[in-house]
């Protein structure tokens, strides 16, 4: 049986993750994308199980005590984590498993997981990033700033990842995420 891989992909919000990703999975039908639980309130047309379980916030603790979180983060004023038993038995059946999570569960992850592979989206400039933000249209002006000024510093970890890849073409930016999987045996 091959070898299962764990790609940890992330970077600022706005970056993209989400529509690369998305795009990968209809390139790459091997990969089995982690669902990320959160306290934030669903989006219009999330659905709970598909884009992230939705946990209360004490749902949540419970399971950060009882160890449950590969990792989790406090991001915005809301919390998000991944499931330990599912993302290492997605892994053990010789999956592609794909993170998309911030840069701070990245670090968590390959503090645990040294064999995850990270890939860094970037936007093509903070301009090009505060416009994809505000035309998600889920964010007042001050979350946005918020955004924006987590995004500066989460720049700086660029030079700790495996890999970057620049979403300014979604076509351009999927085919080179899906050279990278195949390099890695995806």
């Amino acid at each position: 049986m091959r070898k299962g891989n764990l790609i940890i992909i992330s970077g600022p919000s706005g970056a993209g993750k989400g529509t690369l990703v998305a795009e990968l999975t209809t390139r790459v039908p091997s990969i089995w994308v982690s669902v990320s639980a959160t306290t934030r309130a669903p989006r219009p047309g999330e659905v709970d199980g598909e884009n992230y379980v939705f946990l209360t916030p004490g749902e949540f603790e419970r399971r950060v005590q009882a160890g449950e979180f590969l990792e989790w983060a406090s991001v915005h004023g809301n919390r998000y984590g991944t499931l330990r038993s599912t993302v290492e038995a997605k892994i053990a059946e010789g999956r592609q498993v794909i993170l998309e999570i911030d840069p701070q569960g990245a670090a968590q992850v390959k503090a645990l997981m040294p064999e995850a592979v990270l890939i860094f989206i970037l936007a093509p400039s903070m301009a090009e990033l505060e416009r994809r933000i505000r035309g998600r249209g889920a964010e007042t002006d001050e979350q946005v700033a918020v955004r924006l000024e987590t995004a500066v510093r989460e720049l700086e970890l660029v030079g700790t990842y495996d890999y970057v890849v620049e979403n300014d073409d979604v076509l351009r930016a999927t085919n080179e995420l899906a050279d990278i999987l195949e390099s890695l045996g995806g």
